[in-house]
């Protein structure tokens, strides 16, 4: 079910120095029960445009829709009670306890002076129980980790009951554990409570692991709006950086430097895991991946890397001894 629309949006700024458009004639949709990635490069207008969405930001042109209605005819409170906000700006909430903060997606409910009935008090605890962190409902934010800090915010997000989500840059400050744990958090509670979670982030790999949507804004200044892996398999994610050296792999998963120097070497088919990474080891070092090299590496096994160079076979037992030798025979070649 569709619960946010915009309508030949354009966001930006008007200014002194006149009008600066950043993205213009979005026409986007935002389904319950999903979870959509808000991609693209620094300052391509990300931020501004989940500002504009969340009506923190006027849009230049066009309109945008929450549940049929129009954003800019809401009042602050309905649009409270409609959707909540998780900025990735380190909050001056130590000295709440993480029901406190909790407590404080509330507000909208239960007004100014911020009475919990039994009712609320429920949703609170409901909403640490949601993300984990009810174990910590006692102690301050200032004694949490960045982890548990995030989901202490997600569950103040929670506990406002709102059918949308957005949040800017969850999991920034978060190790590679928390990042996984956040992000499955995430769409677990989409899916779970049939909401409507948008989410801007430069964690593309666990973007593509756990979107359903992606919103890509490329180095065009274009935004492209598709399911995850129907993005992935159209080439688009090649478009993500205005630099014709970073492509995206289809088959890993991940961006890296196509390497265009005068060496290179061709990997035949073998294991492919230790084929991939022997193409990382390469690559790292400036050597070029073409089929047409008279140098050819066959990994057979991680401990079994064969090399063909000039009608001579080499046997390597791993990628370190594989990369040193490729090295050292390049050096040696120049040298002649």
């Amino acid at each position: 079910m569709t619960i946010l629309r915009t309508h030949n949006l354009t966001i930006g700024y008007n200014s002194k120095e006149g009008r600066t458009e950043v993205l213009k004639g979005l026409n986007l949709s935002l389904n319950r029960g999903e979870v959509v990635c808000l991609i693209g490069a620094n300052g391509k207008g990300k931020s501004t445009l989940l500002r504009t969405l969340a009506g923190t930001q006027p849009s230049l042109e066009g309109s945008v829709d929450i549940e049929g209605k129009p954003l800019s005819i809401l009042s602050k409170k309905d649009l409270a009670l409609m959707l909540s906000i998780v900025y990735t700006d380190r909050t001056s909430t130590g000295a709440l306890t993480v029901e406190e903060l909790t407590a404080l997606g509330r507000q909208p409910h239960t007004g100014f002076f911020g009475h919990l009935s039994k009712v609320d008090r429920d949703v609170v605890e409901a909403s640490m129980r949601a993300t984990g962190i009810l174990y910590k409902r006692n102690s301050l934010c200032a004694q949490l980790s960045d982890g548990e800090r995030q989901k202490a915010m997600i569950a103040k997000a929670l506990a406002q009951e709102t059918p949308i989500i957005f949040l800017d840059e969850p999991t920034a400050f978060l190790d590679v554990a928390s990042k996984i744990d956040t992000m499955q958090l995430l769409h677990d509670l989409a899916v779970e409570q049939n909401k409507a979670v948008l989410l801007s982030t430069h964690d593309i790999s666990q973007a593509l692991m756990l979107a359903d949507r992606l919103w890509l804004i490329d180095a065009g200044q274009h935004l492209e709006a598709a399911p995850t892996e129907d993005l992935i398999l159209s080439g688009k994610l090649d478009l993500l950086f205005n630099s014709q050296e970073i492509r995206f792999d289809i088959h890993s998963g991940s961006f890296s430097r196509q390497c265009v120097g005068e060496h290179s070497v061709d990997i035949v088919e073998g294991d492919a895991s230790t084929a991939h990474w022997c193409a990382n080891a390469m690559k790292r070092n400036g050597i070029a991946i073409d089929k047409k090299s008279t140098i050819t590496i066959k990994p057979i096994a991680p401990n079994n890397i064969i090399i063909y160079i000039n009608g001579k076979m080499k046997k390597t037992e791993s990628v370190g001894e594989l990369t040193h030798f490729i090295l050292r025979y390049f050096k040696e070649y120049e040298t002649k």
